[in-house]
């Protein structure tokens, strides 16, 4: 089997830059999403677009999914698994519940097919720099067959271990950090417009203070500039936070700051913000005072 033969399934913010760089360091990548619009990007990067997952799988030695959702996953494996050859890899980079990736890593091995699971992280223009952070655990056969297209993806890439769940969870608890800190970013940054601050100032006294955070550099910005353009939208942290909070029910362990975050990603897609960028949460404080966050960070 081509190790260098990928099946490409998700070509939307973060996969479509992941597949573009799978192309440029030589490997042969047919991608596969619903958007015409992806699939033609795809295309014109030099890729094979496809509009079903069967015919991704068909010939790969690799099945990459870059898709959004749990559910998403266990639709797009329903319909790839009988066209994936015997003994290719399954790698996951969607953000799951960990019951999910270790549920799926027993299924898979009971198929015939190592799984990695390997959430991502950076954002996208890290991946279209090919500058990602990957957390991943699986077999050891699944990380000898996936590492080279791992590392035309990411600079950083953990291996924390042989049991898929386990990178799934340390990427929830990055996500329970980075949905808190964007709440709190603009709860901040909204208190302090309504109590009179500049916010350009604001936002570079607080960015060379202790109360920054990488969160609060990259995302106030957007904020200042009013574009929420979605690099991720509101609604993957009313996802990922949700993970956060069944994986506490789950392990009966209090979570009062995420929860209080949820809420307000809640709210956020409530009013209508749910596919703008995660910093229109500002937005439902904005509403509530009566003010708009709106600067230009110095250069």
């Amino acid at each position: 089997m081509d190790g260098r033969r990928i099946g490409f399934v998700g070509l939307g913010a973060m996969g479509g830059p992941m597949a573009a760089n799978l192309l440029r360091k030589g490997f042969a990548v047919r991608g596969c999403d619903l958007s015409p619009q992806a699939r033609a990007a795809f295309a014109a990067a030099g890729g094979e677009a496809v509009d079903d997952p069967a015919a991704a799988a068909a010939g790969a030695s690799l099945l990459l999914l870059a898709v959004a959702t749990a559910e998403q996953a266990r639709a797009v494996l329903d319909a790839a698994l009988p066209a994936l050859p015997a003994g290719a890899v399954v790698v996951l980079h969607a953000t799951v519940p960990p019951s999910f990736a270790r549920a799926l890593g027993e299924e898979l091995a009971g198929r015939g097919h190592p799984f990695l699971d390997a959430p991502i992280s950076g954002g996208r223009r890290k991946a279209e720099a090919g500058e990602l952070t990957i957390m991943a655990s699986g077999s050891e056969a699944a990380f000898a067959a996936a590492g080279p297209a791992l590392e035309a993806m990411a600079t950083k890439i953990y291996r924390l271990g042989t049991a898929p769940g386990i990178a799934s969870t340390v990427k929830m608890i990055n996500q329970h950090l980075a949905g808190v800190h964007i709440a709190a970013a603009c709860e901040a940054m909204a208190l302090g417009v309504r109590a009179g601050a500049d916010a350009t100032t604001l936002f570079e006294v607080i960015s060379n203070s202790a109360g920054s955070s990488w969160m609060f550099q990259n995302r106030v910005p957007h904020i200042l500039a009013r574009d929420f353009t979605p690099l991720s939208a509101v609604e993957i942290f009313v996802k990922d936070l949700g993970i956060v909070l069944d994986a506490g029910r789950e392990l009966r362990f209090p979570l009062p700051i995420a929860a209080a975050a949820h809420q307000q990603f809640l709210a956020a897609a409530a009013a209508g913000f749910g596919r703008e960028d995660d910093s229109a949460v500002v937005k439902v404080y904005e509403r509530l005072a009566g003010i708009e966050v709106e600067g230009r960070p110095a250069s």
